[in-house]
This record gives C-alpha cells, structure tokens and sequence, in this order.
C-alpha cells in the first residue's frame, strides 16, 4: 500500500509499505476513503515531537470501510463504513471504565518510554510517535485499528465523508475543550488560535451557552473564518498595541475572560518583540523547547477563579507565569481527548443539523500529494486552514 511515511524533520514522503494484516482477535483491517493532516501532525513535521523514526507512518484522522474482522470483534463487520478516534482504548481498564479514554493503562505498547518521561503512559494514538505506541497512522491506503469493538463508529447511512471525518480528532477536541472549559450561560470565552481545532472550540462554546467569544489568532483566512462562519469577535495579535491579555482585559471591562482556551500548543507565535524572536529561533535549532506565548497569554487574561482548558499539544517543557494563575485561583484543565466518549453525541449533533463540521475543508488532494499539502498547510499559503487527503 501507499502511506505517508516520516523519514525526518521537514520531509514526508508518499512510500510503499506492506498491507496491514490482522495482528489479534480484536483488530479490524479499514480501507481508508479520506484521512486528513492535523495541526498536531505539524510538531511531527518540524521535528518537536520526540521519539519519531524514519519509516514512521503518520497521521491520526482517518476514516473508510471495513475490510477485515478479527474473530474477537462483535459490533463490526466487513463493508461498514466507518470513522476511527485517534486515541486507541482498550475499554475495560480503570481508565476506560471511567470514560477517560486517552489516559487507557493498557493501548500504548512502549508505556515504559512513555513513564520515564511523564510519570505515566497515556493511551496509545495513531501515527503520533514511538513514545505513545509506535502505531501506524491513517495516512495510507489501509490502516489496523486495535480494540475495535472500542473505537470505530459506524456512519449511518446519506452522511458523506466530509460531514463525519473530524469526529475522528478535531471535532470532539473543540468540544472537551469547551466542555473542559467549564463555561456557564453568559460567560465570556477567549479563544487562542483559529486553526481547525479553535474553530471547533469556538462553535462548541456557543453551544454550551457562551455569551460572548473572542478568537485570537494574526491569519486573515483563520480570523475570517472564525468571525464569519463561527460568530466570534475576533483580535489579531499583531495590529493591536500593548500585551495581548492587556487589550481582553480591557475588552471585558477590567475583568478579563471568564474562560480562556489555549488551541494552540506548542508551535504558538507571539508578537514580533525581540524576547520572541529569540526564542522561536532557539527553538528552531532545538537549543528550547516549547513556546508557550499563548497559555502565558490566557494565565495573565483570565478573570480570577476562572477556568483555563488546554487542548493545544505540547511536547516538553515550559515557562508560565505560574505565580500569576496560583494568586488568581485559576482552574487548569487539559489532556488528549476523550474521543470515544463524544463520538455519539456529537454524530447526533450533526444528524440534527446542529452543525456541518465539513465548513472547515479548504484543501481536498489525492494522497500523492500530501507532501506538497503537509508545506501548505504548515506555511499557511493558499489561505490553507484544513486539508483532507483521498487515498
């Protein structure tokens, strides 16, 4: 088969690799019909993300069609169309039981790695890394889905693809973000980045009763979208004068953001100071590691005893002004998402015609032509915010 192979930073390659074959009683084997590049797959890209190899295959939302069932699999069969999570669950763990998805003790097969490093292993993920399993992503022509009876979620019958992909990542991402955000009718929500994952956190706001949203962002296309089709207020960080969380601050009266979520990560840019400059060029040559403009940011805007919910990725290590959010009585909440745990519920969302989480696709491309994508997207040209690759 064709995948989208890791063979260092800044190059992925279109590779052939064997097929997949069923490796336990409770795989199934998935012919992928549309998979899409993650801003999380952009840390891959660049190099921040530890423990990649070459010949790695990359990518971690996709969706297709069922071609083989392992013996151990009940819920699924050959010719169901369906949408993959990116976290890989075993569902019968302590963590499983407690719909804590992410955090399973048994999916990640390197949890050793992965201890030595945080502490603890979270569940292993598609296509991410050595350190979280190892596991080939969905970037290819076919793809072995582990604990299947866990993952998967059939599409009903009259859905396309565009409409159902991103309950594989960016969909339920937005919406623990919002739900991890603790928002109450009327509060004010600040939004740190417009990319797919912000725009989704943004809708999901409004649904939990937001009474205003302001999205944080400095690329046109990206503010546009979210001021358009998500109904944000929007800032671009670099036309307005003084700090950031100075100008919320004043735009909430002197309270700040009752809310404030970081859909950032690791790769944030701040303002071009120097103090920035400096940094992101010492990250570049990996003499630091990541850049935490953004959650800096929302710790300095958020109202005392509000809530900061972090769904952007970050890999190692970071400066906070942490002084700062103990005094305010701020509340942190974060973590890979709970995908499993929202795949339901937000499919209905969409059945009811809550939302068309396909407003986000700007870029649809064959396979072959991931590589060049993988460039635009991380360059941002072509107004790129999104793109869906068609194995």
């Amino acid at each position: 088969m064709k995948a989208l192979t890791w063979h260092g930073q800044g190059d992925v390659r279109v590779d052939t690799h064997p097929d997949p074959e069923i490796q336990e009683p409770t795989d199934v084997v998935i012919r992928v019909t549309s998979t899409a590049i993650c801003g999380s797959d952009l840390h891959l890209f660049d190099g921040f993300m530890p423990s990649m190899e070459p010949g790695d295959i990359i990518g971690h939302e996709p969706m297709g069609v069922v071609e083989e069932v392992g013996s151990g699999v009940t819920n699924l069969k050959k010719g169901d169309r369906v949408v993959v999570p990116f976290t890989i669950s075993c569902g019968h763990c302590w963590f499983c039981e407690q719909t804590m998805y992410s955090l399973c003790d048994t999916s990640n097969p390197n949890a050793e790695m992965a201890r030595e490093a945080m502490g603890h292993s979270p569940a292993g993920l598609f296509g991410f890394s050595h350190m979280l399993g190892g596991f080939a992503g969905g970037q290819a022509e076919y793809l072995r889905v582990p604990h299947a009876d866990v993952g998967p979620i059939v599409v009903p019958d009259g859905m396309t693809d565009e409409q159902v992909l991103f309950l594989s990542d960016i969909f339920p991402t937005g919406y623990q973000a919002a739900e991890n955000a603790e928002i109450e009718g009327g509060d004010t929500v600040a939004v740190w980045g417009c990319g797919p994952v912000g725009q989704f956190a943004i809708q999901s706001a409004w649904m939990m009763g937001a009474g205003r949203v302001i999205a944080i962002d400095r690329e046109p296309e990206r503010l546009r979208m979210a001021k358009e089709n998500s109904k944000a207020e929007v800032v671009n960080f670099e036309e307005i004068d003084g700090p950031v969380h100075k100008h919320l601050i004043d735009m909430t009266d002197g309270r700040g953001p009752d809310r404030c979520i970081d859909a950032v990560g690791a790769e944030a840019h701040a303002a071009n100071d120097a103090k920035a400059l400096v940094d992101q060029a010492a990250q570049a040559v990996h003499l630091q590691s990541d850049r935490g403009y953004a959650l800096q940011q929302a710790i300095m805007a958020c109202r005392k005893g509000g809530t900061i919910s972090v769904p952007g990725v970050y890999a190692k290590t970071l400066t906070l002004p942490f002084g700062a959010a103990m005094n305010k009585g701020v509340t942190f909440k974060m973590g890979q998402t709970h995908v499993q745990r929202y795949l339901e519920p937000l499919m209905k969302k969409i059945q009811d015609g809550d939302i068309d989480p396909s407003f986000i696709i700007t870029h649809t491309a064959p396979l072959d032509d991931a590589p060049e994508m993988y460039e635009t997207f991380r360059d941002k040209k072509d107004d790129c915010i999104k793109v869906v690759l068609k194995p």
